[in-house]
């Protein structure tokens, strides 16, 4: 059990952290594993004063994950939660949670934030910008700071509810993920 509690800054520091490297510090062994391991770090430094404690939960991070990036907020926001509140003996938890999470959070994240609102806002934004128009940039731009606001926002919320979360949503989540399909398929047809 830890009693180190993180701090805003401290949750801010990792969001930062795999905000920049999520694509950057990934390998063809465990995909996104070391953005994981290099964003939590100084955060499971904090919960685990404890250096053998410390390793073991930096080893479990550093396991196979691949998240579309937009939506691994949600997962290491529900996993820092269950760190510090049971520690190590979280471990196993922690895993599963990732593993099950993945494919679900990666299908509706990659329908909607990789499909949908770029092709939707990008071709407002083009169009905007082929005739002349400056602002068309700035409407880009202001879409990518609303998509670094909602992923704060997700690991705030994911952090505050912890395991919760996900006993909440999973049926939420099922109906999410069809109609994302759904979408997906249909803007696809679109283009």
């Amino acid at each position: 059990m830890s009693n180190n509690k993180l701090t805003v800054k401290e949750r801010k520091n990792m969001f930062r952290r795999w905000i920049f490297s999520a694509g950057l510090g990934y390998n063809y062994e465990s995909q996104q594993a070391p953005s994981v391991a290099f964003s939590m770090r100084k955060a499971l430094r904090k919960i685990y004063s404890n250096d053998d404690e410390y390793i073991d939960a930096m080893d479990n991070h550093y396991k196979y994950f691949n998240v579309t990036p937009q939506m691994g907020n949600i997962i290491l926001g529900a996993t820092l939660a269950m760190e510090e509140k049971d520690g190590i003996e979280a471990k196993d938890a922690v895993q599963s949670l990732k593993t099950s999470l993945m494919g679900p959070l990666s299908g509706v994240g990659d329908s909607v934030f990789w499909i949908l609102i770029p092709t939707i806002m990008g071709s407002i934004a083009a169009t905007i910008a082929s005739q002349g128009q400056p602002w068309g940039i700035f409407l880009w731009i202001a879409v990518a700071v609303a998509y670094d606001i909602f992923r704060w926002k997700q690991l705030e919320f994911a952090y505050k509810e912890g395991v919760n979360l996900i006993n909440n949503m999973q049926s939420t989540l099922t109906a999410l993920i069809d109609a994302a399909s759904v979408l997906g398929v249909f803007m696809m047809g679109a283009l």
